[in-house]
């Protein structure tokens, strides 16, 4: 083997055994959910309807190059519909937007969902206890990374799974750490080998509604499609929107440098038309 060939099997591997010891959770450091919370709520971006409430709340997870300006349509939307919406930023407070530091993450070599999925369950905790928020009427909103967090969230299912930044439950007497969530919707997520819902989805007949990029070629839709048969299989109420003709972040005009993906405005309004109606119905329900 020659040394440019030796080096990048080399590398393979490094890459390889990075991703696997975050997959079982062997390099992430655990914290306490009071000291989690704590360094998330500084970043909560909030936006609610006028008045006092309570409101039904979503809470919404950014793709993996941090909160941008598609979470702020889908924001805008909520509050037009009666619903508040709290941004969850995951990256500003660990530094992950310096240095184009995301960039690892999107490469699947730090921070993978069933890490993020910890913050997730610890702002869904926070958010039960702010005074606007209608603690019986919450929805799970994520783009890409953050849906991938939300699935990991689900297929660990806690208190029998804890996500792997957390070393307890928020709330040790809470007999169902999920309790008050109504619904959750997936936007294009990361459905591949290291999503945890890839084998047979999750037990929680949580109303889901998976939009899709029907040309991603950063998250396969055909990976999540597998999922969606596993989760009617077990009797999930799932619907699924798949777009034709756009890509991976569909709805997010705000790009980085060098970014290949583009904005589609007829397929951000179909979507946000959708995700409307898929939140409406779940008022309904109730």
């Amino acid at each position: 083997m020659g040394a440019i060939a030796a080096f990048a099997a080399f590398v393979l591997l490094a890459v390889g055994g990075n991703s696997l010891a975050h997959y079982r959770g062997w390099s992430v450091h655990r914290m306490e959910p009071a000291a989690l919370s704590a360094k998330l709520r500084p970043y909560y971006r909030i936006a609610r309807p006028a008045g006092e409430g309570r409101f039904p709340t979503a809470l919404l997870y950014s793709g993996c190059d941090g909160p941008k300006d598609n979470l702020e349509r889908w924001a805008a939307m909520l509050v037009a519909h009666g619903w508040a919406a709290i941004i969850v930023d995951s990256h500003a407070p660990r530094g992950f937007s310096d240095h184009e530091v995301w960039r690892l993450i999107c490469a699947g070599q730090m921070f993978m969902g069933s890490e993020r999925a910890g913050d997730v369950l610890v702002s869904l905790d926070d958010a039960r206890h702010m005074r606007f928020v209608d603690p019986d009427r919450i929805a799970l909103v994520g783009a890409s990374h953050g849906g991938w967090a939300i699935m990991d969230l689900l297929a660990l299912d806690p208190p029998a799974g804890l996500p792997f930044n957390l070393s307890a439950l928020p709330d040790p007497r809470e007999e169902d750490p999920l309790a008050g969530v109504v619904g959750t919707i997936l936007l294009y997520p990361y459905c591949g080998t290291a999503n945890r819902a890839a084998p047979d989805g999750w037990r929680r007949p949580l109303p889901t509604l998976f939009v899709l990029s029907e040309d991603d070629a950063i998250a396969d839709p055909d990976d999540c499609l597998r999922i969606v048969s596993a989760l009617e299989r077990r009797g999930v109420p799932v619907e699924t929107l798949l777009l034709s003709g756009v890509t991976h972040g569909f709805d997010q005009q705000e790009r980085a440098a060098l970014s290949t993906l583009v904005f589609d405005e007829a397929a951000t309004e179909k979507a946000l038309d959708r995700g409307a109606a898929f939140l409406d119905g779940l008022r309904t329900a109730r």
